[in-house]
């Protein structure tokens, strides 16, 4: 096995934005968890893990030019491909959930009519 010297340049920061986006994903699959409603239910693992995500593709980012000594920028197309689609598809979904409860709520109502 080899080992790789990171310079604290690269380390330090890298270290410190893991930290910070396993928290922030942790946040939001706390939040998953604990939140009463769906619709707050939504909110918090997008938000919370999208920018944990970030954090760690920011540090990936460090790492690898420090290693490769160079700019490395591929994880920034991974972040805006991140970035444009987790929010697109969390609107669908809350979308979706929006017509079943409509729907639910027509049903509701017209079967009550139907009784009367």
């Amino acid at each position: 096995m080899s080992t790789i010297d990171l310079p604290a340049w690269a380390a330090i920061p890298a270290s410190i934005l893991l930290i910070i986006g396993g928290s922030l994903a942790l946040i939001g699959s706390i939040g998953l968890l604990k939140l009463p409603s769906f619709y707050m239910r939504m909110h918090s693992p997008s938000m919370g893990n999208t920018l944990g995500a970030g954090c760690v593709l920011v540090a990936s980012m460090l790492v690898s030019s420090a290693l490769l000594h160079r700019p490395v920028f591929h994880e920034v197309l991974i972040t805006l491909f991140m970035v444009m689609t987790a929010p697109v598809s969390a609107t669908l979904i809350m979308r979706g959930a929006i017509y079943r409860t409509r729907v639910n709520a027509e049903r509701q109502r017209r079967h009550t009519d139907v009784e009367s």
